[in-house]
């Protein structure tokens, strides 16, 4: 008796927001993490074909189903729900390729799901195969319910965000536009933050920085290491790299990283409480800056940054390097040009000499807009699911296919309403996992969330 009280205990939280169908959801996320999707070995296309049988075997027509790609095992599958037509679609984007993964590397299997103290193991379980198994599961229940929208609404499972030369997005845009075309986008990128257990913020991706390497070059005559000269090509590269880890990039606020600072404030104490109220001045303190900028993920959000990530020289241990090589990071923040973030680069290596070449075109893209009928009902619903919990606009350091979807014109909002320790991120990394109890609560607020869009006018609320 004390072993099946403890077993309800458990299992009470997972099913305060319940859905019907709970089982089909677990067997979606399961059967999603079991099909190998790295750019290596993986198979996006069989992964597709498998949700594709699901939406059949639940009534959505042939006509209504799209597998489609430039490779043959790099497919993406996308799924209408037809609605009355009233508004344009309400796309629910999710990607299905996962980063590499190694067994020995992991506690568990990668690529096999595990359910183990509350959490449930694999790769991909927290990027981004939740919320993929999440759309395609709720996609099914609204058309088991009958639910008509007054607007489509659209899933599209998609192919090499995490890398590989077959992006399904772009693909899609290029050549399938009709199919993908939108309103607005539900994406990754924003999700819910909880420290010691409790939840602080629902984060909502309004923008995400432009992801830009350049690789530097020093080249000289070299030479026998017995007779060296003041020259060094490795010395010159250094002293570069040097001058760019004493750099910072001026700060530089768009509406949303203000929302994030003015909102985070109020959940925030002290200093920093203090200093994220101050750093929204038109002529912030450089105190104020300095303090900030202390914590990274606070400097990333204030200004654009570069790293230096790889380094290379010479070609013996006997011989003055001929060549030196490094390789910078930029992540750009929106609005920024990346021509004359190279420029500033050339400026702060001090050396004419090195060359400066950008390794892959930049892809800059438009932050979406603060609009209140998208804003509104994220607020409505998580105030509804978890009073008192803030909505928390963000621009993500990193990068999402949102960007593809904003040069296209559609405004994209990366929210999940998974909420995850922000001290334990482990996406990309060994033993990745997502909370079972955070899992349902997702696809509730998801489900909620593609309802209110999708059902009457909202009401405005915040913005």
């Amino acid at each position: 008796m004390k072993n099946l009280f403890a077993v309800l205990l458990m299992t009470l939280p997972i099913m305060a927001f319940a859905q019907p169908d709970q089982k089909l959801t677990r067997e979606i996320f399961k059967e999603l993490i079991e099909i190998n999707t790295t750019n290596s070995t993986g198979d996006n296309t069989k992964a597709c074909e498998a949700m594709a049988a699901r939406f059949r075997a639940a009534g959505f027509p042939d006509k209504d189903i799209f597998i489609g790609g430039p490779h043959p095992k790099k497919g993406n599958l996308v799924v209408r729900l037809h609605g009355t037509g009233k508004r344009k679609p309400l796309l629910c984007l999710a990607h299905i390729d996962v980063v590499e993964a190694l067994r020995d590397d992991w506690t568990t299997d990668p690529f096999k799901f595990e359910e183990i103290d509350g959490f449930y193991y694999a790769r991909g379980s927290s990027d981004d195969k939740a919320m993929a198994a999440i759309f395609v599961a709720n996609l099914i229940r609204m058309k088991k319910e009958g639910f008509v929208p007054d607007r489509d609404i659209i899933v599209a499972l998609t192919s090499d965000e995490e890398g590989g030369d077959y992006n399904g997005v772009d693909w899609l845009l290029k050549n399938h536009h009709d199919l993908i075309n939108a309103e607005y986008a539900l994406n990754e990128g924003g999700r819910g933050a909880e420290m010691d257990g409790k939840k602080i913020s629902n984060n909502v991706q309004l923008s995400e920085k432009v992801f830009q390497s350049f690789k530097l070059e020093v080249r000289n005559r070299g030479g026998h290491s017995s007779v060296p000269r003041k020259d060094n090509a490795i010395y010159r590269l250094a002293k570069a790299l040097d001058n760019l880890a004493k750099f910072d990039f001026p700060i530089n606020l768009n509406d949303g990283t203000r929302a994030f600072f003015e909102r985070t404030s109020k959940i925030e104490t002290g200093q920093l409480a203090s200093d994220m109220s101050g750093i929204l001045a038109a002529n912030p303190d450089p105190e104020v800056v300095a303090r900030l900028s202390v914590f990274p993920n606070y400097n990333a959000m204030l200004r654009t940054t570069c790293v230096a990530t790889m380094i290379s020289g010479g070609h013996a241990e006997n011989a003055l390097p001929q060549t030196a090589t490094a390789t910078v990071n930029c992540r750009i923040l929106p609005g920024e040009d990346p021509e004359k973030i190279k420029e500033t680069l050339i400026n702060v290596f001090g050396d004419n000499t090195i060359t400066v070449t950008p390794i892959r075109p930049a892809h800059p893209s438009p932050p979406s807009p603060l609009n209140p009928d998208m804003i509104g009902p994220i607020e409505k619903i998580t105030q509804s699911m978890w009073p008192g919990v803030p909505v928390i606009p963000t621009m993500s350091t990193g990068a999402t296919d949102g960007s593809y979807l904003r040069n296209s014109g559609i405004p994209t909002y990366g929210v999940s309403g998974i909420f995850g320790d922000i001290t334990d991120v482990r996406a990309h990394g060994k033993d990745e996992r997502i909370g079972i109890k955070s899992f349902y609560e997702g696809q509730e607020f998801l489900y909620r969330l593609a309802k209110e869009l999708s059902s009457k006018v909202n009401v405005k609320r915040g913005y």
